[in-house]
């Protein structure tokens, strides 16, 4: 039995995790952008929410068994859970998609994914200043810019979603689907903001 603590690379296994997000990310974006081969890519996102999932356990496990932490314990936590939730959020988006075989993927969900992806690589590189004890604070001004930007185009869509014609039932059901996606939609968005503000939160606690 060693006499010294265990240190665990914390931020390691983040980045392993924010690794699996921002890869995620990718996909989903190339899922809109190229509505073929569906199954294929939502697959994908299933693997990496699984092994996304695995790190997340595993980080879980290591704080409980280790006595020192490069930050705050409710820290590491929180980040845990924020990318973990994120990535569960991005998974869910590509299951609706997924099932329901739409014709073609509209201008406004294609761009509020590339939105997402974008949020997604400024908060990876927060993530990589919050490991180095850097200021996180030029990175987060652009997820906020991009939050906004995304939230006024999520209006714009849902708008344009309702005012569809819908003289059909097909027509309707089509509406009722898009509604489903851009809530999942707006779901991951939020759990991306709630990762860039705990990862700000923690830089200004330890500045």
């Amino acid at each position: 039995m060693s006499f010294f603590p265990k240190i665990v690379r914390f931020f390691e296994l983040f980045k392993e995790q924010n690794d699996i997000l921002v890869e995620t990310s990718q996909i989903l974006t190339e899922l809109f952008d190229d509505y073929t081969n569906v199954s294929l890519k939502c697959s994908k996102i299933v693997k990496n929410e699984y092994a996304g999932n695995d790190i997340s356990k595993e980080i879980a496990r290591q704080l409980s068994l280790t006595f020192i932490t490069p930050i705050d314990r409710e820290d590491i936590h929180a980040i845990n859970m924020a990318q973990e939730n994120l990535l569960n959020a991005m998974r869910a988006i590509s299951a609706r998609i997924g099932l329901y075989n739409f014709d073609h993927v509209t201008p406004g969900a294609k761009e509020l994914v590339r939105k997402l992806r974008l949020i997604n690589t400024s908060i990876s590189m927060m993530l990589v200043e919050l490991s180095k004890r850097k200021e996180v604070e030029k990175h987060a001004e652009i997820v906020k810019e991009l939050k906004i930007e995304a939230d006024m185009l999520l209006l714009l869509s849902l708008g344009e979603n309702y005012e569809s014609p819908n003289e059909n039932t097909r027509d309707l059901l089509e509406i009722i689907k898009w509604s489903h996606i851009f809530d999942r939609i707006e779901e991951a968005l939020a759990n991306a903001e709630v990762l860039a503000n705990t990862i700000e939160g923690i830089s200004l606690k330890n500045a």
